[in-house]
């Protein structure tokens, strides 16, 4: 039996399924990049370390979302490139008309200035690893904006059970939006 610790990263196989979701329901299904020099893309649309990409059927030639890699054809200001993005590298993946998708936590880099990995937190706004909030889960969820202004962690969940996202104000659903 494959222990969590020894089985495969859920992160292409919930890309896939958002990929198909987004397709299914007529969406433009866009991913977010964390780029460094694994990720192959046109550095001249990279802002802030990061890059958002149209991976629609329209937008690519070739796509293959693999285990490992995204990979495609695609053209930028009429000249067709090559992209290549490991999978690890994709910080969310949502539909551009409604923002509705999932965010992941950003792969650790590490800051030249301190020698530290930078947070997860810090690459999309309203996500936090949940492995600050106990010692032992690794998972993720949604943060709301009125959690965000607040550092404490008092509603934080304890004991054996993971964290649970918030109940969304209003009632509304949870969605992830696009910040420039």
């Amino acid at each position: 039996m494959i222990n969590a610790l020894e089985s495969s990263s859920t992160r292409p196989y919930l890309i896939r399924a958002l990929y198909e979701w987004c397709t299914d329901n007529g969406f433009t299904p866009y991913v977010a990049v964390q780029v460094d020099d694994t990720v192959q893309v046109p550095r001249e649309y990279v802002k802030n370390g990061e890059i958002v990409l149209n991976i629609s059927f329209d937008a690519t030639s070739s796509l293959k979302l693999g285990n490992d890699f995204i990979e495609f054809k695609a053209r930028f200001a009429g000249t067709a490139r090559e992209i290549n993005v490991p999978v690890g590298r994709v910080i969310a993946i949502y539909a551009r008309e409604n923002g509705q998708g999932m965010a992941f936590p950003a792969p650790a880099s590490v800051s030249p200035a301190q020698g530290q990995p930078a947070s997860a937190d810090s690459a999309v706004p309203g996500l936090r690893d949940a492995s600050r909030l106990d010692g032992e889960s690794k998972g993720m969820h949604l943060v709301t904006g009125d959690m965000l202004t607040s550092e404490s962690n008092a509603d934080a969940p304890s004991g054996d059970e993971p964290p649970r996202p918030p109940a969304p104000a209003g009632g509304a659903k949870p969605s992830l939006k696009r910040v420039k």
